[in-house]
């Protein structure tokens, strides 16, 4: 049952795209549009718009575009009515009790109560006889019993039946429990505990939901760490361990560790601003949802050489999302939760020291560059400079690369003319296969190759080129719809996608109702509106007539019959002459 018009069109008014959209990202007027950094995607050149006559964005880098609902759905990392409940408690709005949710928005809810219900299961186990192991694990890696509570730890029993008979009790079906990943199916047929015997690490997000647990492991059997797989409400590259505390302190500055005991130690220790990856090399998602909250991260990995190597692939992702990086090196531990207990009571005083001396991520790369050459040997010493030109040649700041050329030019003895020379060049190839890489992706996007959303656009360019030119002109011209849909009905659209597009877009319009993609995004995947909001966007400047509107249309019948030619050799000659006198007329 869809929402009520009435409601959607509330919801529509008090929830300006442009000001939702300003929460994350920072606009600024251009003409009549509003233009900004993306949020989905790591750009230095702005190229997110933002259509305020329409209320669509759309972003010539990445290809993300849509409604506020959409902007919302993706930014947030939700669905449909969990989107329109957003807006409507920030719009101060009552969702309609009679609007019944679809599917995938139950069984999220129901993964969510699940999550809850298994959060407990295991805090009182770990504060029960059975959670003994786990308590003395805990307490003896120093945390006080109210770090404990604060992160909501646990423990997950030996028996494998533990937690899948409490849920059972609870209501809960086994089925659920698999799609919640807290059990499995076991030969038997039977759901059995998915986590057994370890310490458990609940993992929250944003708006306090429980989305998904780690879990340690207290012998030497392996894996060391387990973790929730994906889930409908988990995806581990979208969400950080601890943010959901970090985030409101309002820090100029977050730590960035590897583990769940890192954070929680160092939380512990008086840096609440810290958050951990969850068991995965950061993502550029993880990167840009940290640049929502902070201007600086500090990555305070394991010294070990995986560590250091993580540290290395981390920089230049959080760079690409605007973020100012510093390199943490632990002394006299393996990493921060080891060195923070090992310094007692003046392990935040030294922590702290540690942070303000370290030094950012170009230094830190000019580092272990020098650790790996000999600059004893003149080979050393190109090999160095060569490599050090090449991280120069990464900094978009001309005086940044001034200052290190100067400093390297100092160390090894050359000039520094000639280290910034190596690093135009570098920069300069670098650059070139960008544009290509860009130019390529242009291409087909032009073309419609690879186009997953209307795949029928590559092989019908012309007509597909025309329907997008039509539904733009509809969309801004909605008095027009009547007599362009007497003219033109959708069963004439050669591609389908944008049949559909079309049959959706005329049913609103012929119905007197309003058209936006707010109108229209429950009847598309966030995709698919994507996809429009570029047909949007594309011809948001095209200042099309009534006789454009006719050509449009007369190219579509055009194609259609050229498509449903088929084959020429079985099809009968007086359909090829029809065909032929309309191409004729085109050419007049």
């Amino acid at each position: 049952m869809p929402l009520p018009e009435a409601f959607m069109q509330e919801l529509k008014a008090r929830s300006d795209l442009g000001e939702v959209a300003a929460s994350y990202v920072s606009l600024r007027r251009r003409g009549k549009n509003l233009v900004g950094l993306c949020p989905f995607h790591g750009e230095k050149t702005p190229s997110f718009n933002i259509y305020p006559e329409n209320g669509s964005f759309y972003c010539f880098g990445c290809g993300a575009g849509g409604d506020v609902i959409t902007f919302i759905r993706r930014i947030e990392n939700l669905d449909y009515m969990e989107a329109i409940r957003f807006l409507a408690q920030r719009a101060g709005l009552q969702v309609p009790e009679n609007a019944v949710d679809d599917g995938m928005a139950k069984l999220k809810a129901r993964i969510l109560a699940i999550n809850r219900e298994t959060a407990r299961f295991y805090y009182e186990v770990l504060n029960s006889e059975q959670g003994a192991p786990g308590m003395r694990y805990l307490l003896g890696r120093g945390l006080a019993p109210g770090t404990i509570r604060h992160f909501g730890l646990g423990y997950s029993p030996a028996s494998r039946y533990g937690l899948v008979d409490y849920l059972e009790k609870k209501g809960y079906s086994q089925n659920e429990m698999i799609l919640a990943n807290v059990a499995f199916k076991a030969r038997s047929g039977r759901a059995v505990d998915r986590f057994f015997s370890r310490v458990m690490y609940p993992i929250i997000d944003l708006r306090g939901n429980v989305i998904a647990f780690g879990g340690r492991v207290l012998n030497d059997e392996k894996p060391k760490y387990l973790n929730t797989s994906e889930t409908p409400v988990f995806n581990k590259g979208s969400f950080l361990f601890a943010l959901n505390f970090a985030k409101g302190g309002g820090a100029e500055q977050m730590i960035l560790c590897e583990g769940y005991m890192d954070v929680i130690s160092l939380h512990q220790a008086g840096f609440p601003n810290t958050v951990a990856t969850l068991g995965t090399a950061l993502t550029p998602g993880q990167a840009r949802l940290l640049s929502r909250y902070t201007k600086e991260i500090v990555i305070c990995y394991d010294s070990d050489e995986a560590g250091q190597k993580a540290a290395s692939r981390a920089i230049p992702i959080l760079r690409e999302a605007g973020l100012l990086v510093k390199v943490l090196a632990v002394t006299g531990g393996k990493d921060p939760d080891e060195y923070i207990r090992s310094n007692g009571r003046n392990g935040h005083a030294k922590f702290k020291n540690l942070i303000e001396a370290c030094g950012n991520d170009v230094e830190y790369r000019l580092q272990k560059i020098r650790q790996g050459c000999d600059l004893k040997s003149a080979d050393g010493r190109v090999a160095y400079l060569t490599e050090a030109a090449g991280v120069l040649a990464t900094l978009e700041n001309r005086i940044e690369q001034e200052v290190y050329a100067g400093r390297l030019a100092e160390e090894i003895g050359v000039e520094r003319s000639a280290i910034l020379a190596q690093a135009d060049k570098i920069r300069g190839r670098l650059r070139k296969n960008q544009e290509k890489k860009e130019f390529r992706a242009f291409q087909q996007r032009v073309t419609g190759f690879r186009d997953s959303i209307n795949p029928e656009k590559s092989t019908h360019l012309r007509a597909a080129s025309a329907e997008e030119a039509l539904i733009a002109y509809i969309a801004k011209y909605p008095e027009q719809a009547i007599s362009i849909s007497a003219k033109l009905p959708p069963e004439k659209f050669v591609t389908e996608f944008n049949r559909r597009v079309y049959r959706v877009i005329m049913g609103r319009m012929i119905d007197g109702k309003a058209i936006s993609l707010t109108d229209i995004s429950a009847a598309f995947s966030v995709e698919e509106i994507a996809a429009i909001a570029k047909i949007f966007a594309k011809y948001s400047d095209v200042s099309a007539t009534g006789k454009d509107a006719e050509e449009y249309i007369q190219v579509i019948e055009q194609e259609q019959m050229k498509s449903n030619l088929g084959n020429a050799d079985s099809v009968p000659a007086q359909d090829i002459q029809t065909y032929l006198r309309e191409l004729k007329k085109q050419k007049k």
